[in-house]
């Protein structure tokens, strides 16, 4: 018993813990989507990317692909190029002999992917300079190593995840980070027909409801709760008013399950929301980025329009 509460105090000194158990305890249920990134979770969005129905890998991969010399001539080399939510580091593959790095620094929260793919990044480009940060960017943080030439690089449009005003804060912060006269290089999806949103996020294979789902093994880890990920059910659609896609996790049955110590009451059909994904069209996201700090420099499109890839300069 009293190790049980060595553990529990121990748990509750976690601010990753506070912030989920603060979650749970609002009227509607959340969870941060940045929690699906433990080492199973990054396992399955990798995967999630190479799914027919998930358009929005493919189409920033093509972007990036077909444009790469002229974002070459643009963003210059020998800068020092910082990736926020690196992942797999797949796309940054796309850029590096072109902009040829001076350091290129790798961030990304879950500990185990990032090491492995600065790893095979290491092998694949031996000239290049790598010091990975795992870290949570959303949060203010100052960078290890210093240049005066700086690159931002945030791809995937993760800053859809943002609520609007939380997406413009964030911008802010990147703005101080990154200093005055350099760049910022991110992916933004833009608005489209709701069968195309509603199946990239309902995949037939059932890949993105395991994703979604995993986040409670995750919460299982950090808190010392005990979901059982069978008793919910995976809810992604779009909502039209809004501009987004929501993803939920819909409790089957009335249940109780104790995180940290402290019961949460879930009751049949209640839901746990789990992501946002705003769709920008490009002037709203580019005033969007103005009222951060930032200047529009270029943007490039695929040719149906479905996403943008944005450069901007911090004033």
């Amino acid at each position: 018993m009293k190790l049980e509460k060595q553990q529990r105090a121990e748990l509750r000194e976690d601010p990753r813990q506070s912030e989920i158990l603060a979650g749970l305890l609002a009227m509607q249920k959340w969870i941060s989507p940045k929690y699906f990134y433990d080492a199973a979770g990054s396992r399955l969005f990798d995967r999630i990317c190479h799914l027919p129905e998930y358009y929005l890998t493919r189409t920033e991969v093509d972007i990036l692909s077909r444009q790469r010399q002229a974002i070459g001539r643009i963003l210059g080399t020998g800068m020092e190029l910082i990736e926020f939510g690196s992942g797999s580091s797949i796309k940054i593959r796309l850029l590096l002999q072109n902009l040829r790095p001076e350091n290129y620094v790798p961030i990304d929260i879950s500990r185990q992917h990032l090491l492995l793919s600065a790893q095979r990044l290491k092998a694949d480009y031996p000239w290049l300079a790598l010091t990975p940060l795992c870290l949570d960017y959303t949060k203010p943080f100052t960078l290890p190593v210093s240049g005066n030439h700086r690159l931002g690089f945030f791809p995937g449009s993760s800053i859809g995840n943002f609520e609007p005003e939380q997406a413009e804060l964030f911008l802010a912060q990147l703005a101080r980070l990154l200093g005055a006269g350099n760049g910022l290089l991110i992916g933004v999806d833009t608005p489209k027909e709701e069968s195309v949103l509603n199946a990239a996020y309902n995949d037939a294979a059932g890949v993105t409801a395991a994703f979604n789902l995993n986040i409670l093994q995750h919460v299982n880890w950090l808190t010392g709760a005990k979901f059982d990920s069978r008793r919910f059910a995976h809810v992604a659609f779009y909502n039209a008013e809004r501009q987004r896609i929501e993803m939920h996790l819909r409790s089957r049955q009335p249940q109780q399950v104790a995180v940290a110590g402290t019961r949460i009451d879930f009751s049949e059909g209640e839901t746990i929301h789990t992501e946002n994904s705003y769709k920008y069209a490009r002037a709203d996201f580019l005033a969007l980025a103005v009222r951060a700090g930032f200047e529009p420099v270029e943007t490039w499109a695929d040719e149906r329009g479905w996403f943008n890839l944005h450069y901007l300069q911090v004033r």
